[in-house]
């Protein structure tokens, strides 16, 4: 299953879909992924989301797009580094059951951003590796993958990882 890695705004992928909101367990606008989704998407966003929180870390639900130009936006609480654990469980289950998701509501696109490697301190690289692993193992066939990144600096980081898993061993 091939990954798309990318630069880019995640509220901004009209070609997709679903995009996936890294919340906070209120599922309220805030800073960083869920920001700008919200933002974007409008208010009816925010209150299509108040009945559905609090949602705990590893947790995936579904809302509509709203005014985003994607059908579906997924929020998942990803654990906060050091304090929600096991952080590398709580995160692959983020993945794990967005991907859930995709298989539920028959979606065959998605864009995730690096869930928990902002404000939530989980570092890059091992956030980049338990992402790229667990949406290989668990993607739904045929299910379109692309990591939105806000920078370049973690848009390398996932294409190192996605890259490394599949390099061919140095000879010896």
């Amino acid at each position: 299953m091939p990954i798309e890695i990318v630069e880019g705004d995640i509220a901004d992928q009209p070609d997709l879909d679903a995009v996936v909101n890294a919340a906070n367990a209120q599922l309220r606008i805030g800073g960083g992924v869920a920001g700008a989704i919200h933002r974007a998407a409008g208010p009816g966003l925010e209150e299509a989301c108040r009945p559905l929180a609090p949602i705990e870390p590893g947790q995936a639900v579904v809302t509509e797009g709203f005014d985003l130009p994607n059908r579906y936006v997924i929020h998942v609480l990803g654990p906060r580094y050091g304090i929600d654990e096991p952080s590398d469980e709580l995160l692959a289950a983020a993945y794990r059951n967005a991907l859930a998701c995709c298989r539920e509501y028959g979606i065959e696109s998605v864009g995730f951003p690096a869930i928990s490697a902002g404000a939530f301190g989980y570092p890059l690289e091992e956030a980049a590796r338990i992402a790229i692993e667990t949406v290989r193992a668990s993607a739904p066939e045929g299910l379109d993958v692309r990591f939105v990144l806000f920078d370049a600096a973690s848009r390398k980081t996932f294409a190192e990882q996605a890259e490394g898993r599949d390099a061919p061993a140095e000879p010896s």
